[in-house]
């Protein structure tokens, strides 16, 4: 019983950090990244569709990307959606291909990027300790239960806290080297 609600706590952790990780990858750090543009989505033919499923999204240099619709019809369209976003970016076409040309990060942006990066973490950790917390209450409601020891009850908390220590460990070090990669010049 204390297994399965420390696999169920442990996968829900690893989905957490996953689409922490997610998040982070939209957060540019001045360097051209196709998995900027993961969150925009196009009109396709009155379908609203991912910008990566209508067109080939790749990085020619580090500050420029280039999207090539399949569809050369798409060109507006993609041009709205990507002003529309919150990238900040200019796009640029030639008939053919869209150009973003990725401006360099100023300071002040940077530390700004920073403290979102802090901010999503904690938010992260919160759902990992709210992981644990879940999974101690259904331990505790199973020795209520007298389905557990006392013993068992406290040996199932120590797992799940070591669980939880392991993936809070892990977040802090997807946090940091984020933070080191935005705060590169």
């Amino acid at each position: 019983m204390i297994s399965d609600i420390k696999r169920d706590a442990e996968d829900k952790m690893k989905k957490t950090i996953s689409v922490y990780k997610e998040d982070l990858q939209s957060i540019r750090a001045g360097r051209a990244n196709p998995a900027l543009l993961d969150k925009i989505a196009v009109d396709y033919y009155g379908q609203i569709t991912p910008l990566n499923q209508v067109s080939g999204i790749s990085a020619p240099e580090p500050r420029i990307l280039a999207i090539q619709p399949w569809d050369v019809n798409l060109i507006p369209d993609i041009e709205k959606a990507i002003l529309k976003s919150d990238l900040g970016l200019n796009p640029s076409n030639d008939g053919k291909v869209i150009r973003l040309v990725i401006p360099q990060l100023t300071e002040e942006r940077r530390i700004e990027l920073t403290k979102v990066v802090r901010k999503n973490g904690e938010n992260a950790k919160v759902a990992i300790r709210n992981i644990r917390r879940d999974a101690i209450d259904e331990i505790k409601k199973l020795e209520k239960a007298k389905e557990l020891s006392e013993d068992d009850r406290k040996s199932g908390e120590e797992e799940i806290q070591k669980v939880t220590d392991k993936y809070i460990e892990e977040l802090d070090s997807v946090t940091n080297s984020k933070e080191e990669e935005l705060l590169e010049i």
